[in-house]
């Protein structure tokens, strides 16, 4: 699914049956392979660590588990966020060089 990054920016996030579930606030990106990684329904802009990882673990969504991308993000119910899986060890670590934040970016 090719989509540009700075439209997904405050896009309401729904699961696909219908729940509400926020609007996405950062992209987490993986600039190696060039995919995002994870949407988080929080800025994580001047939070601290252990913010961040509860941010990560319980308010950011998987994107892999997205299924579509038009007016608004839907993600598969079954993972919608991501407290349901446990954190890569690299991504509970401090983020490194090759991870991106949205605060980076700008949108278009």
């Amino acid at each position: 699914m090719g989509v540009r990054v700075s439209r997904l920016y405050g896009m309401d996030v729904y699961s696909d049956n219908g729940k509400y579930l926020g609007r996405a606030q950062e992209l987490i990106l993986d600039l190696e392979k060039g995919e995002i990684l994870r949407i988080t329904l929080e800025p994580l802009g001047s939070v601290t660590r252990e913010d961040a990882k509860r941010i990560l673990r319980e308010r950011s969504i998987l994107y892999k588990n997205v299924r579509s991308v038009e007016d608004v993000i839907m993600v598969s119910k079954a993972s919608a966020i991501a407290a349901s899986e446990p954190l890569p060890e690299e991504e509970e670590a401090a983020p490194t060089p090759r991870f991106g934040f949205s605060s980076g970016f700008t949108r278009s």
